[in-house]
């Protein structure tokens, strides 16, 4: 029952912080386009740490939907 809550508060969390990056990719970039003035990008800031979260956030969902399947 609680894995149940975890994983839901988890999912919330993934989706906001995907939502929240503050990275503008275009179209273009997204079929395998690519534009030259955006070659090398650093995340900085809330950037970086919507990033980081986003990861943590992803890694812990996979691992609790595999407690659950094995449990």
């Amino acid at each position: 029952m609680s894995i149940d809550i975890i994983q839901i508060v988890l999912s919330l969390i993934l989706v906001i912080s995907i939502l929240l990056q503050q990275r503008g990719a275009g179209l273009g970039s997204a079929l395998g386009g690519s534009s030259s003035d955006q070659s090398h990008n650093v995340r900085r800031g809330s950037e970086k740490f919507f990033f980081n979260i986003t990861i943590v956030a992803a890694f812990l969902f996979i691992a609790t939907a595999i407690i659950r399947v094995i449990a």
